[in-house]
Formats: C-alpha cells, sequence, structure tokens
C-alpha cells in the first residue's frame, strides 16, 4: 500500500491509499495520521478510492486515527470507499462512526 499525503490550503490533510489496508499495513496508516496530526493538521480526509481490500486491522487504524484527530480538536472523516470497503463498513457498522463521503473534497465542504 502507498499513502500519499497532501495539505490542502484550508489545512485539510488528504491521504490517498491505495492497494490493500490490512495488518501488513494499518500501522503505515496510524503512523501517517499521527504524523500530520502533531504537525498540526487535525481535520483529515482518507481517501479510499484506490484500496481494495480493508480487514480488522486496516479499521482499527481508521478509528485509531479518528481518536488520533478528534484528541487534537479535528476529525478523520474517509472517501471514494469502493464496495468491498463500504461492505465492511457497513457489517462492522462503523460506517455509523466513519463518515465516508463521495470525494475528499467533500469531506469538509461546510
Amino acid at each position: 500500500m502507498n499513502i500519499s499525503t497532501t495539505i490542502r490550503p484550508d489545512g485539510v490533510a488528504v491521504l490517498s491509499a491505495d492497494g490493500r489496508l490490512n495488518v501488513v499495513t494499518a500501522p503505515a496508516m496510524r503512523r501517517e495520521v499521527q504524523r500530520v496530526v502533531e504537525e498540526g493538521s487535525a481535520r483529515v480526509a482518507v481517501d479510499l478510492s484506490g484500496v481494495d481490500f480493508i480487514d480488522s486491522s486496516g479499521l482499527g487504524a481508521l478509528v485509531s486515527g479518528l481518536k488520533t484527530a478528534r484528541t487534537a480538536g479535528g476529525d478523520l472523516r474517509l472517501s471514494g470507499a469502493g464496495e468491498q470497503v463500504s461492505s465492511v463498513l457497513a457489517l462492522t457498522r462503523l460506517d455509523r462512526i466513519l463518515r465516508v463521503y463521495a470525494g475528499p473534497d467533500d469531506a469538509y465542504r461546510e
């Protein structure tokens, strides 16, 4: 899995991931969310449009990121979740906690 990070002019950190978000790659996602929050971007949008598989470790990394962002006064929102990711979020009912938007630009459009 690759994660690329862009900080938008409004301060939102957009993390774009591709590949599999699983037990092997989840620690990298946790570290990247932690890093951007520590550097001052507590509003995080994770673009999952390139993620074709997520498991419980990947979900744990996203929930951990949500907690990290909220502790810093921000939030973590998801975008572009494909069929498998959306199914897992719905089955675990995490779609009630982790908001999913169409695209990263929609995540913080207020």
